[in-house]
């Protein structure tokens, strides 16, 4: 049976096992042989992670053909008015080629946020803002980079949620196996056992 783990990838992780020589990388959170990422989380990125030893699992996982819906928690300087969040949703012209139609939304501080080591720098002389964004594609660094295109830099990210499946409560470092089966009938993530790494 295909396994599917949910890991809080903490900041600072690269996404391999193998030694990085700067970085602790996801041996140092997740000891299941077998396992390997489906998708990529960037350095400096926190949250959601899912890992499968199973390569149909994680080819339908990560082809843009499915159009899984990844949604972050984004921290941003400034304030973007309503015209920079519509131009986000509309789509934004990046240096590889155009965005898709995006969902961006501001929030209020996520509930429940763990702090970050080290924190976010903060600035008294400028404010910050949350937002939730909602891709169905998955570029290199993409969220920071649209986040520029209309000036407001990203301080932090958080991805929440790939598809059917949800960060929930998982702290930084902590995993949970997953249902498979969710990717079939899309639904709130079904955890069966969790772990700390």
């Amino acid at each position: 049976m295909s396994r599917l783990i949910a890991l809080n990838k903490p900041f600072g992780v690269v996404c391999q096992f193998s030694p990085d020589g700067m970085h602790p990388t996801l041996a140092d959170h997740v000891q299941l042989p077998g396992v390997y990422p489906a998708g990529r989380l960037d350095t400096d990125s926190e949250g959601l992670l899912l890992l499968t030893d199973d390569g149909a699992l994680q080819h339908r996982i990560t082809d843009p053909r499915h159009k899984l819906v990844k949604t972050y928690r984004v921290q941003v300087e400034r304030e973007p008015d309503e015209a920079a969040l519509r131009r986000m949703r509309q789509g934004l012209q990046l240096k590889d080629g155009p965005t898709r139609p995006c969902g961006v939304r501001r929030i209020d501080e996520p509930a429940g946020l763990w702090p970050r080591t080290p924190p976010v720098r903060h600035r008294l002389s400028v404010p910050t803002c949350w937002l939730e964004i909602e891709l169905s594609e998955g570029r290199n660094r993409q969220v920071r980079r649209m986040t520029a295109a209309i000036n407001h830099p990203t301080l932090r990210l958080i991805r929440v949620a790939i598809g059917p499946w949800q960060l929930g409560t998982l702290q930084p470092g902590d995993w949970a196996e997953l249902d498979t089966a969710l990717l079939r009938a899309p639904a709130a993530a079904g955890v069966r056992r969790s772990a700390r790494g």
